[in-house]
């Protein structure tokens, strides 16, 4: 342990807050600095190596160590005492020299497979949009609908928080703006009482409505769902009920293929926050071919999304399986 000033070769480790535990070695040609409070300096002695002493605070074992003995009450912190009684293996300076080199070369080589695997997730998320983009774009030439003029439409509402009776019997799905997802709806996070059907704006919607998010954080505004229960849902959500005009999939299908279009739509609204309504979604004009036309292409998509999902299953494991590596890289190199 050393006083408040930094010097190069110092060993710096968080002891308190959400980055506890992570380390960093001062490089040379660094001019000297003061830390505050949350930084402990570890100086080493001529039997250390730095690089080597930060490699090991970075091991599963002081990792370990620092969870099981944190002091502090609720608050995340390492003591002085802890740090000092943890029990570093010393073999001699060259050795030590040589293992970090070796750590640190494998470290960055994963880190390069990480980068590339991230990369590979994205370009997979993209896929199904340009999978869908290509399907719909060739019914440029089918005939076209608009949807409020064929469709049944509806939203729902919010019933008062204030009364317990529209929440405490919990016998109606309701739907929120951020469970509408890109996926089917099987559950949902709460429920609406029967009390709170009949005395609020909400209709019971049947399985095949497809829902719209009309406003939402982030990427929410835009994306679609498909009803597979009975539910209703809050002000939002623009519902499209089951009708003769669309296979319930091949709207989705195509909304979802639409949903930059349909962000784009609410940004040229102007105001302070881009939002849909009724009467825009409304105003769509919907590819309509006949219905026969509409199932084939629903499997089409359901087949070119699977494909897609298997790929995005594969990528999430490799990335939770790259994530993982670090550790029993410093395990492995520690044990031995």
């Amino acid at each position: 342990m050393a006083s408040s000033r930094v010097l190069p070769g110092d060993v710096l480790l968080n002891i308190t807050g959400a980055s506890i535990g992570r380390v960093c070695v001062v490089p040379d040609g660094r001019c000297p600095a003061n830390v505050n409070q949350h930084v402990c300096i570890i100086r080493c002695a001529e039997t250390l190596h730095p690089e080597y002493v930060a490699t090991l605070l970075s091991s599963p074992e002081f990792q370990k160590l620092i969870w099981d003995r944190q002091a502090g009450g609720t608050r995340q912190a390492l003591t002085k005492q802890m740090i000092e009684d943890f029990e570093l293996p010393c073999p001699p300076v060259d050795k030590q020299r040589q293992i970090a080199a070796r750590l640190k070369t494998q470290l960055a080589e994963l880190d390069a497979a990480m980068t590339v695997a991230q990369t590979q997730a994205q370009d997979i998320a993209r896929i199904r949009s340009r999978v869908l983009q290509e399907v719909f774009a060739g019914l440029q030439d089918v005939p076209h609908k608009v949807l409020g003029d064929h469709a049944t439409t509806t939203s729902g509402t919010t019933p008062s928080r204030g009364n317990k009776a529209y929440w405490s019997s919990a016998d109606i799905p309701w739907v929120k703006t951020g469970e509408v997802a890109f996926a089917p709806i099987t559950a949902t996070e709460e429920s609406v009482s029967r009390l709170a059907l009949a005395e609020c704006s909400l209709s019971l919607l049947p399985p095949k409505t497809v829902l719209v998010a009309m406003y939402g954080q982030g990427k929410t505004r835009g994306q679609s769902a498909l009803l597979e229960v009975q539910a209703t849902t809050n002000q939002a959500c623009f519902a499209i009920l089951p009708n003769d005009t669309w296979n319930p999939d091949f709207l989705y299908f195509w909304l979802m293929a639409s949903y930059q279009d349909l962000r784009d739509l609410s940004e040229d609204r102007g105001g302070n926050q881009a939002n849909l309504n009724g009467a825009l979604l409304k105003a769509l004009n919907v590819p309509a071919p006949d219905q026969d036309t509409q199932g084939r292409i629903v499997e089409r998509v359901r087949a070119a999304l699977a494909e897609v999902e298997a790929m995005q299953a594969a990528s999430r494991q490799m990335l939770k399986d790259l994530e993982k590596l670090p550790q029993r890289i410093l395990a492995q190199a520690f044990d031995s």
